[in-house]
């Protein structure tokens, strides 16, 4: 019967074919860092910053598509957009229309 020599925490055990493999123990992972949030409006919502510029970009993007993408009109389309999504984001999820 052939034995194998596997280093298990620093010591070196045998472990023939007929004995039972021994598990590790899990590895803990590291949480990874929690986005820094700002508070969006007083009813205690909170947005991280990359959030609330992801927003922005789609509904920027959005903006330019329905104009067909024409040059010229990016800025406009950023500031339009920045402007609606932080009124979304004061307006928080209190039910009121827009």
């Amino acid at each position: 019967m052939a034995n194998r020599r596997t280093t298990i925490s620093g010591s070196i055990r045998s472990a023939g074919t007929s004995q039972v493999e021994e598990k590790a123990a899990p590895r803990r992972r590291a949480s990874p860092p929690k986005p820094a949030a700002e508070p969006a409006a007083s009813t205690g919502m909170t947005v991280s910053e990359d959030a609330r510029r992801a927003m922005i970009a789609q509904a920027a993007y959005l903006r330019a598509e329905r104009r067909g993408f024409a040059p010229g009109g990016e800025l406009e389309d950023w500031m339009a957009a920045e402007a609606e999504v932080d009124a979304l984001l004061r307006a928080g999820n209190s039910g009121t229309p827009q």
